[in-house]
């Protein structure tokens, strides 16, 4: 599975709704309203690097409130429990 951050500024008078509508896009996983310089977080889970192209660059624009986005695509996950494991058999 793919996992690929969106950032997304968003025109702030319909951030809610836009939120919404980006929620309910195939292979969106979650929506954040964050503060700081972007607006909401997308978190995009999919099979294939081909799917990341078509919800981000073009189901992503046609969002109303959508002004624009900053795609992360993840290599490797972390975690406290990744970290945990990791001092039970001893790697460092």
């Amino acid at each position: 599975m793919i996992t690929t951050i969106v950032l997304i500024k968003a025109d702030a008078k319909r951030i809610p709704d836009t939120a919404r509508q980006i929620a309910g896009i195939e292979g969106v996983q979650e929506v954040y309203s964050v503060s700081g310089e972007w607006d909401l977080v997308a978190i995009v889970r999919v099979p294939e690097y081909q799917q990341i192209a078509e919800v981000v660059t073009e189901r992503f624009p046609a969002v109303a409130g959508v002004e624009r986005t900053q795609t992360l695509t993840a290599f490797r996950a972390y975690s406290s429990r990744d970290v945990e494991q990791a001092w039970d058999i001893g790697a460092t």
